[in-house]
């Protein structure tokens, strides 16, 4: 263990593409307007409210299929052309959004940005493990999620100003960020030699080679699958039961956006060094406590009735959060053999916004027959996700060195 590099020196030794790719997908972020704003743009051009729920609906219908396609055209077409198709296609259709006319036409543009903005996302995560080992991986994920929140940060409040201004410019601000980042990736990234290399093996070896349907037959990604949806569903509660509860504390939406507004904080601040501490430890039990800590600081709001209170449970989930993110995603990127980085990640990626699509959706129906099973429903879900974290009982071994985690049968 000694001799191994330090989590700092993983960090200032990352491929060039790694911060291109971050730096890139900052700028994105902070121009990504429309899922935020979308409700109210549907809301005060005279729809109704079920309206801004069907946008909604198809938008996110519209992430899980970007994400299974750009999955496809990362490991075939490669992962610098995915994400630059995926950059101009979305700012093409985000530039006609306030040209749409007729409500089908909207929620059709708004659908078609959902898959558009999302084939970039197997292919930034396969840039980010190619050729990699674990603790390179992991540091890119830090590095990389780091940037995305940033850029989130950035584009809530420049989103909202603009919004005041102008929905028009709002959109065409975010085709614009778009743009930028299809340029970024199309001038200045390129694909590893790592890509290159298993996409020449899978061509010389086509019924080797295989599709989803070979990722989906690997039991320890249908696993890794399972609790990666179960643990989406649970963190998203934070936007769903806290909120309910906070207005049924008495308190303000204003108390609302503070508590988030310190989850953003802890996050930005104490991520980065959180992923370096447990850096060397075994990643299945590093992502079990984070999933518990989620689902049992979430749970625990039920017994908060102050600021202070829910303060504390919101520290408890962040935590949580923070040790679950970037060893997720570190984690996933071994799982796969070279030839199907693309692949795998496009079923995680749809995995992710599957979680969060039907989460609020599940959240919302039991909050509304009893919040009391509600909450014992989010703690009950963060302790199985946190056990489908582990290894199954029979195969669990002693720990053994980080790099020996890695599938037998990936690509080297």
């Amino acid at each position: 263990m000694s001799a191994e590099p330090r989590f700092r020196d993983a960090v200032r030794h990352l491929p060039a593409r790694v911060w291109l790719v971050s730096a890139g997908i900052l700028v994105n972020r902070a121009g990504n307007f429309l899922p935020i704003f979308i409700v109210l743009y549907v809301t005060v051009t005279h729809h109704s409210p079920w309206m801004s729920g069907l946008v909604l609906g198809v938008a996110g219908l519209g992430n899980v299929l970007g994400n299974a396609v750009g999955g496809h055209l990362a490991d075939h077409l490669g992962r610098r052309w995915t994400m630059t198709l995926s950059g101009l296609a979305t700012a093409a259709l985000t530039a006609c959004i306030p040209l749409a006319g007729p409500l089908v036409v909207l929620v059709v543009l708004v659908g078609l940005v959902g898959v558009a903005s999302q084939l970039y996302r197997p292919a930034a995560a396969a840039l980010l493990v190619d050729g990699l080992d674990h603790r390179q991986r992991l540091a890119a994920a830090g590095v990389f999620r780091f940037a995305m929140n940033i850029g989130a940060a950035i584009g809530g409040v420049v989103g909202g100003v603009l919004a005041t201004v102008s929905y028009e410019w709002m959109f065409y601000s975010n085709a614009l960020a778009a743009l930028v980042f299809a340029v970024v990736t199309a001038v200045f990234v390129h694909d590893p030699a790592a890509y290159a290399d298993a996409k020449a093996d899978a061509d010389a070896t086509p019924q080797e080679a295989g599709g989803y349907r070979v990722a989906l037959a690997d039991r320890r990604l249908r696993r890794f699958l399972a609790m990666t949806f179960v643990a989406e569903a649970v963190y998203i509660q934070s936007s769903v039961g806290l909120p309910l509860h906070v207005t049924a504390s008495g308190l303000t939406p204003a108390n609302f956006g503070f508590l988030i507004g310190l989850n953003g904080l802890l996050v930005l601040v104490f991520e980065l060094p959180i992923t370096a501490a447990v850096s060397r430890r075994r990643p299945e039990y590093v992502l079990a406590v984070g999933n518990l800590l989620t689902g049992v600081g979430l749970a625990l709001t039920v017994f908060a009735g102050s600021m202070v209170w829910l303060g504390a449970t919101v520290v408890l989930w962040t935590a949580g959060e923070m040790l679950y993110a970037s060893m997720a995603a570190a984690y996933m990127g071994g799982l796969a053999p070279a030839h199907l980085v693309g692949r795998y990640q496009g079923l995680y990626g749809a995995t992710i916004t599957a979680g969060n699509g039907l989460g609020p959706i599940i959240g919302g129906v039991v909050y509304a027959a009893s919040t009391n099973v509600f909450w014992a429903l989010v703690a009950v879900a963060g302790i199985w996700s946190a056990q489908l974290c582990l290894p199954p009982l029979r195969r669990r071994s002693p720990q053994p060195p980080v790099e020996e985690l890695r599938p037998a049968q990936e690509v080297p």
